[in-house]
C-alpha cells in the first residue's frame, strides 16, 4: 500500500511538472507588455518555461497598477551570491536582473523578481538614460526599502490571486507559501524596532547611517513595514516609480529628495509622494522653490 501511495505521488508530481511547463510555453495572458526571458542554466530543477510563468504572475501585481510607465523586455539570468539588476541594458535595450533562487522555490523567486523589478522601474522606465556607474545617492537606502517594499507586496498579492487564478490550477494550493514567506521576512527578530521605540525615533536616530549605507537589508525590513500599508491601501502608487531616479542626487537631504520626486510625478501621484514623506517626519513641499 505504502508503495503505491509513493508511486501515485511521484506520478503526480511528475504530472504537475509537466502540465506547469505546457501551461507556461503557451500562456500568454498576463497583463504586462514586455517580455520576460529565462536564460536557461544555474536554476536546477525548474524549467525556464516555469520560471517565467512564476515571474510574470509577480511582475503583474506591481505591473498593473503602473499605467502610464514603459519598460523594456528583461533578461533574467542565474547568479550564485545575490539577486541583482545590472548596471547597463543589453542588446536592444532589454534590463538584465540575476537571480539567486533555484528549483521550485516559487516564492524565493517571486520576493528576488519583486524587488529587482522595483529597481527597474525607478531606474529604467520610460526611456531613461542609462546610469554612468552604479547610484552613489546619500539616499540610496529609500530606494532599497521601497525595493523591500514590492517583495512584500507581491508575494502578499501573490498568495490572494493564486487562490482563484494561479498560472495554472495545480499550483493553487502553493498560494499559502507567498504570505508564509512575507510572513517570516518581517516576523524576524533582526527585523523589529527596539522594544518601546517608534519608528520616527528610531528612523531620526539611524538616518546618518542609513545614508552612508544603504544595504542595510535588516533595517530596509523596518522601514518597508511602514510603507507596506500604504501602497496597499493605494497600490497605484507604485506608477510614482518611474519618476524616482529623476529625483535622486548626491548628498541631497531627504526633504529635497521626497520634494523633487513629487514634482516630477503627475499631478495624481503627488499627493501618494506627500504620504509617503509623512512616514519619515518630512514634508514634501509643493513649491518648485524649494528644490535644489
Amino acid at each position: 500500500m505504502n508503495a503505491q501511495l509513493i508511486k501515485g505521488a511521484i506520478l503526480g508530481l511528475l504530472c504537475l511538472m509537466i502540465s506547469g511547463a505546457l501551461w507556461a510555453a503557451n500562456n500568454d495572458t498576463a497583463s504586462i507588455p514586455f517580455d520576460i526571458s529565462v536564460h536557461p542554466g544555474g536554476f536546477g530543477r525548474a524549467s525556464t518555461a516555469d520560471i517565467s510563468a512564476v515571474l510574470r504572475s509577480a511582475a503583474d501585481e506591481l505591473w498593473q497598477h503602473c499605467p502610464n510607465t514603459h519598460l523594456a523586455g528583461i533578461d533574467v539570468y542565474h547568479r550564485t551570491d545575490h539577486p541583482q539588476t545590472d548596471l547597463r541594458p543589453g542588446p536592444s535595450g532589454r534590463i538584465a536582473i540575476g537571480l539567486a533562487a533555484q528549483d521550485t522555490y516559487w516564492a524565493q523567486y517571486s520576493f528576488q523578481f519583486a524587488h529587482e523589478l522595483c529597481h527597474a522601474l525607478a531606474n529604467y522606465s520610460n526611456n531613461s538614460p542609462p546610469l554612468a556607474s552604479y547610484p552613489n545617492r546619500s539616499n540610496l537606502w529609500l530606494e532599497e526599502s521601497l525595493c523591500e517594499t514590492a517583495s512584500l507586496f507581491t508575494l502578499r498579492a501573490m498568495s490572494h490571486t493564486w487562490t482563484t487564478a494561479p498560472p495554472f490550477p495545480p499550483w493553487r494550493d502553493y498560494a499559502q507559501w507567498f504570505s508564509s514567506y512575507a510572513k517570516q521576512r518581517v516576523g524576524s527578530r533582526n527585523h523589529d524596532l527596539p522594544l518601546g521605540t517608534a519608528f520616527t525615533a528610531w528612523f531620526h536616530a539611524n538616518e546618518l547611517v542609513l545614508r552612508q549605507s544603504s544595504a542595510r537589508s535588516d533595517w530596509n525590513v523596518i522601514i518597508a513595514a511602514q510603507l507596506l500599508p500604504i501602497f496597499e491601501k493605494e497600490p497605484r502608487g507604485w506608477g510614482a516609480l518611474a519618476f524616482f531616479h529623476q529625483a535622486t542626487t548626491p548628498n541631497q537631504s531627504l526633504r529635497h529628495c521626497f520634494t523633487k520626486w513629487r514634482a516630477r510625478c503627475p499631478r495624481e501621484s503627488q499627493h501618494f509622494v506627500t504620504k509617503l514623506a509623512a512616514v519619515f517626519e518630512v514634508e514634501a513641499r509643493a513649491s518648485s522653490g524649494e528644490m535644489e
